[in-house]
């Protein structure tokens, strides 16, 4: 086989493209299309869509912008991962605050890349998770690293939270707002800010960021909580 054919017969990644912005999504397509390798299978604007069309297409890799309207890219991402284990999805957003990072990568995405790389750079991180090897911006790299290698000044008991408080902390761990906290469980905003400020009084923090670190760290994201405060 002449190295044409063999590049030719050599399977295409397949790519869903999940962002608000139109003219984003075009443009991702366009460079795609030049690159060997690369089929893009569909397209989402919102965190539902995303979902439905991962199960109606079966991607290998999701580029997933993480601010959208209605369910957001990280609740989408773990929706997805939790019903198609062997996608890989690649956060593609404008965004490198903790509180987004850390939950993103909780939930499942492989890669973490902001919207200011190059091209060369979102190809290369397209490959390397399909490959199954993570793919992180620089300066993501570098907050995990200084996140792991933190020391912990003090060890709070996570056992002092009522259950309520605990489910808030879960919450802000997945980067709810404190508004969309308080209609997910049925109290008011005034409250949930209440329940915020308990959560860091117990746990020695001083913002919700480090909450959601603390969280995310101990794996208490993952915990049902059944006993009602």
């Amino acid at each position: 086989m002449t190295e044409e054919g063999a590049r030719l017969a050599k399977p295409s990644v397949r790519v869903l493209i999940v962002d608000d912005h139109a003219i984003v999504r075009k443009g991702i397509r366009a460079l795609l299309s030049e690159a060997d390798g690369f089929e893009v299978v569909a397209e989402a604007d919102t965190g539902q869509e995303a979902v439905l069309r991962a199960q109606e297409t079966h991607p290998d890799v999701i580029l997933m912008d993480l601010l959208m309207p209605g369910m957001d890219g990280i609740e989408a991402t773990r929706q997805i991962i939790s019903r198609q284990p062997q996608t890989r999805i690649l956060v593609l957003t404008s965004f490198a605050a903790d509180s987004k990072v850390f939950p993103a990568i909780k939930a499942g995405a492989l890669g973490y890349l902001l919207k200011d790389s190059s091209p060369e750079e979102l190809v290369r991180a397209i490959r390397q998770v399909h490959r199954g090897e993570p793919s992180l911006h620089p300066t993501i790299a570098r907050k995990l690293l200084q996140e792991i290698a933190r020391p912990v000044e003090q060890q709070p008991a996570p056992e002092a939270l009522t259950a309520r408080e605990m489910m808030v902390l879960q919450l802000i761990a997945q980067g709810l707002s404190n508004q969309e906290i308080a209609d997910r469980i049925a109290v008011s905003e005034p409250t949930v800010r209440t329940h915020v400020s308990r959560i860091l009084g117990k746990l020695h923090l001083a913002s919700r960021t480090q909450a959601a670190l603390y969280a995310v760290r101990e794996g208490l994201t993952d915990a049902a909580m059944t006993e009602e405060a």
